[in-house]
């Protein structure tokens, strides 16, 4: 049995019953080891490089089963610089990659990404903000935190112009989204040219371009029970997001309370996005690229979608870091640099193909 979903305005199968326990259990299962696979490397390689059999020794170490044969340097460089780091590249991989498929499936379009409402461009507003007037360097957790602020503004403005009028509408979001993105867009602009300070300039540059070259256990901390319990409330609610692609009349007679469950999706989606940003700077087309990639394999079911897009972000966000580290050793390439490299041919090959079903 099969339900049928629409989505750029094409019909889609959404599988149910045991179809979507074999999907997720295979694509969990081979993404769970790619990711592990891909972390052991990660901890490895990088200006100084460790030998895999001491990475794996110290891991396995660290999780109580035998003892490590690493060096005291080594064990301290995987333990106190890598594995925050690892952590936080899939974590926020993660974030950005359901969120994709949360704005895609609400949106009904596979070109909708996280920072579709202005989301991205409140948090770049919030952090330069943070580094041009010094907040920065008062405490390593100021950036983050008002890049947040900038995040969480700038998705109220959103919202309330969403609501004008008393009637909520997705068409008045999207075209808010990027009305408020082009404007915070020219204020992170205007900032970076007004400011003096060379090194504040780079430092701003830095951060937009996106990285993990900060990352600590502390921002793993925060940063991880913010985004999980975000993607878990999705998760639970993706038989009504299946509903609801199929239909908001048909959704609305089973049962699902479609402003509802509209808005709690909206937020929990913007809410990873914005802790995402804060704590990674932003990475483009993640969010755009991996939802769409998993689609096409597992099909439209977002039982199904949601959770492999999450560890699918999160190991491609994993990859490209690990990538950024090496490519260009000892110096290091941005991961937002990276990725957008990667995301926009993928962005252009959307738009050709989707000229080309209109034709």
């Amino acid at each position: 049995m099969a339900r049928e979903s629409t989505l750029n305005g094409h019909v889609q199968r959404v599988s149910t019953g045991s179809t979507v326990l074999r999907r997720l259990f295979v694509g969990s299962f081979l993404l769970i080891v790619a990711t592990v696979l891909v972390a052991v490397v990660a901890a490895s390689v990088g200006p100084f490089n460790v030998p895999f059999t001491h990475t794996v020794s110290a891991l396995m170490d660290l999780i109580g089963i035998g003892d490590s044969i690493a060096k005291p340097t080594e064990h301290a460089i995987i333990q106190t610089i890598r594995l925050p780091r690892i952590f936080l590249a899939f974590i926020v991989g993660a974030a950005l990659g359901i969120a994709g498929g949360i704005m895609q499936g609400l949106f009904r379009n596979s070109m909708a990404d996280p920072g579709i409402i202005g989301i991205s461009s409140g948090g770049a507003t919030g952090a330069v903000f943070a580094i041009a007037t010094g907040l920065s360097t008062v405490s390593t957790f100021f950036l983050p935190l008002f890049a947040f602020i900038g995040s969480a503004v700038s998705m109220a403005v959103v919202f309330l112009i969403a609501s004008v009028g008393g009637r909520f509408s997705m068409a008045t979001l999207l075209l808010g989204g990027i009305a408020v993105s082009s404007f915070l867009g020219a204020v992170t602009t205007a900032t970076i040219i007004l400011t003096d300070d060379l090194n504040v300039q780079r430092q701003i540059i830095f951060w937009i371009a996106g990285g993990f070259d900060t990352a600590r256990w502390e921002s793993v901390q925060i940063a991880a029970p913010i985004i999980v319990v975000g993607a878990l409330i999705t998760i639970f609610m993706s038989r009504d997001l299946n509903l609801l692609l199929v239909s908001e009349d048909e959704a609305e007679t089973l049962g699902v309370r479609v402003v509802l469950v509209r808005n709690i999706l909206l937020i929990s989606a913007s809410l990873i996005t914005g802790t995402a940003v804060a704590f990674s700077g932003i990475i483009a087309f993640v969010g755009l690229v991996v939802p769409h990639v998993v689609r096409l394999i597992v099909g439209a079911d977002h039982r199904v979608l949601l959770p492999l897009s999450a560890l699918g972000g999160g190991l491609f966000l994993l990859v490209a870091d690990t990538a950024a580290r090496v490519v260009l050793a000892p110096a290091e390439l941005r991961v937002g640099v990276l990725t957008a490299m990667i995301g926009a041919p993928f962005f252009i090959y959307l738009l050709v193909r989707s000229k080309a079903r209109l034709l």
